[in-house]
């Protein structure tokens, strides 16, 4: 199995293989973690796996363990845990699915039921097969049909994993998963987000996604410059009630590249910036170099 590029010589995701010890011959291991996390292969094919990876090279033995954790982790997050249903249930579901039809040239049997009575008299019922041999049938029916099913569900999940490597660039579903779980794009995405973008005293800009379901900000910096020596941005929520400011941290020059996210702004009136001494103040220096209302 090769790589493939495009009109422009990019390299382009390669597709799953049908079987698992193709993709492993191919040196894909690491790109099956996520299927291999979500459960959606046969013991056959996980003691493949463990096999393979465990005499693989430590780089990627190590990265295989990683995007394995990290989709665990993530989907850990991702889902609320639900009451463990009964073992015996996908048993009478299936039960209870419609019997398959009889062959051609099979005899149906008859329309018939105990209940049904012709003139106050019970209506005749068809032979009934033995006891034991309706159980055996009806035992294998149910284990065609788990083994069916378990095959499609497998092969769905699959396929699922797949396209998300294809259409991530290789990144997997953990990755993926991991991004939508990600705090700031969980306020920055939100349906009731809002944005305020404010002038910073000095330069830039201060860009303020708001979003009350959340109870949080983010805040992120574009062309602000570095505070003076021995200076520090810091972010203060100013409440609505007047009362004394809240500091929400520190910026230095390394952190204006990176967004900062600020929680329980519910009783807040406005974000404030000030700049302070390194370690910051108890209570703001005036005047801010920046304030955007948090009001809606």
């Amino acid at each position: 199995m090769t790589d493939t590029n495009d009109s422009r010589g990019r390299q382009l995701p390669r597709a799953f293989a049908a079987d698992i010890p193709t993709d492993l011959a191919a040196g894909r291991a690491v790109e099956l973690a996520e299927i291999y996390a979500l459960d959606a292969i046969s013991d056959a094919e996980r003691e493949a796996i463990d096999a393979y990876v465990s005499g693989a090279p430590e780089a990627e033995r190590d990265s295989f363990n990683d995007r394995v954790r990290q989709a665990r982790e993530t989907l850990a997050l991702s889902f609320t845990a639900e009451e463990e249903p009964p073992a015996d249930l996908f048993a009478r579901i299936v039960a209870q699915l419609p019997a398959a039809a009889p062959a051609e040239g099979q005899a149906r049997p008859h329309a018939a039921t105990a209940e049904t009575t012709v003139a106050g008299a019970p209506a005749a019922l068809p032979a009934a097969e033995p006891a034991h041999a309706a159980d055996e049938l009806s035992a294998a029916r149910q284990r065609r049909e788990v083994r069916r099913r378990k095959s499609g569900l497998r092969n769905w999940l699959i396929g699922v994993a797949a396209a998300a490597v294809i259409a991530l660039g290789g990144v997997g579903i953990g990755a993926y998963l991991a991004n939508q779980n990600d705090p700031f794009n969980q306020v920055i995405e939100a349906q009731d987000a809002r944005q305020a973008t404010v002038d910073v005293n000095g330069g830039g800009t201060a860009t303020v996604s708001i979003s009350q379901s959340h109870d949080a900000l983010v805040v992120r910096m574009k062309d602000v410059p570095p505070p003076p020596a021995g200076k520090v941005y810091q972010m203060w929520l100013i409440p609505k009630d007047g009362s004394t400011p809240v500091s929400q941290g520190l910026m230095d020059a390394e952190a204006l590249s990176k967004p900062a996210l600020v929680k329980g702004i519910g009783s807040a009136a406005a974000l404030g910036i000030t700049v302070e001494p390194v370690g910051g103040s108890a209570t703001p220096t005036l005047p801010t170099v920046a304030a955007a209302p948090l009001n809606t």
